[in-house]
């Protein structure tokens, strides 16, 4: 695929890609230049809501950044090669570090919805792996970069936000889990659940950027609350949560 000159010449080493209600965050930033993924040929694009699908070159903290506004995801027919092609073009464009946030159902019990999780670690339920068709045998005994885990928690406890860290478990979607499945998570060590970002930081991995990730914690996984579960208030509450990062990444931006 052709990368935009915007993009490859921004300068910008660090990416961050915005998940489910998240989208907010790139409106706070100083924009240089936006192109939807639709524009770049090779690059699906989400039809998902809370997923604007573009690439904006931004200003954070006086440095360059590049953002996604969005992703695409195995549940809406795309293949696990085909999810990875952004993070592929930002490799290409001269990216070294990405930021990968989503929303997730909170699975441990005292990881209350409305907060955020920095990823320690991932288990891949999906079925699928970017990796698939030749020999690509990485290893995975640290996807999530230690240092920039320990650049957000001395962020977060300077500025007195909750960041709780775990293990976040990626189903394919695109229905909730159910109760049984939410035990079973339980079981396996999961402490948040959702439908992106383990594809992605095994792509990065296998190119060998440094990867960190970020679950707002939108709901309850199901039997652990009577509410039905809805996108619209997974949306809802990842725009009401948006502010935390938004702090957060002004606080460690600088040092990541």
């Amino acid at each position: 695929m052709k990368i935009p000159d915007e993009i490859k010449n921004s300068g910008a080493e660090t990416a961050i890609v915005l998940g489910s209600g998240l989208g907010p965050f790139a409106e706070s930033l100083e924009h240089d230049f936006s192109i939807g993924y639709g524009a770049i040929e090779g690059l699906p694009a989400s039809g998902v809501p809370g997923h604007a699908g573009r690439f904006i070159v931004a200003r954070l903290a006086g440095k360059p950044i590049l953002v996604a506004q969005g992703r695409v995801h195995l549940y809406e027919g795309w293949s696990a090669h085909e999810v990875v092609r952004h993070v592929q073009l930002m490799h290409a464009a001269g990216i070294k570090k990405l930021l990968l946030t989503n929303a997730a159902g909170t699975v441990n019990k005292s990881f209350e919805p409305g907060t955020w999780m920095v990823i320690s670690d991932h288990i891949n339920l999906t079925g699928h792996s970017p990796l698939r068709g030749g020999p690509n045998f990485i290893d995975m005994s640290q996807v999530y970069s230690p240092r920039i885990r320990s650049v957000f928690r001395k962020a977060a406890a300077e500025k007195n936000i909750k960041l709780h860290e775990g293990v976040y478990a990626a189903m394919p979607g695109p229905q909730f889990e159910t109760p049984a499945e939410i035990r079973m998570l339980q079981t396996l060590g999961a402490d948040a659940v959702g439908m992106s970002t383990v594809a992605e930081a095994t792509q990065a991995r296998l190119l060998g950027m440094e990867v960190a990730g970020f679950s707002c914690l939108t709901n309850w996984g199901a039997g652990l609350s009577d509410a039905a579960l809805a996108h619209e208030d997974v949306t809802a509450v990842g725009k009401a949560a948006a502010g935390q990062m938004v702090e957060l990444l002004h606080a460690a931006f600088p040092l990541v």
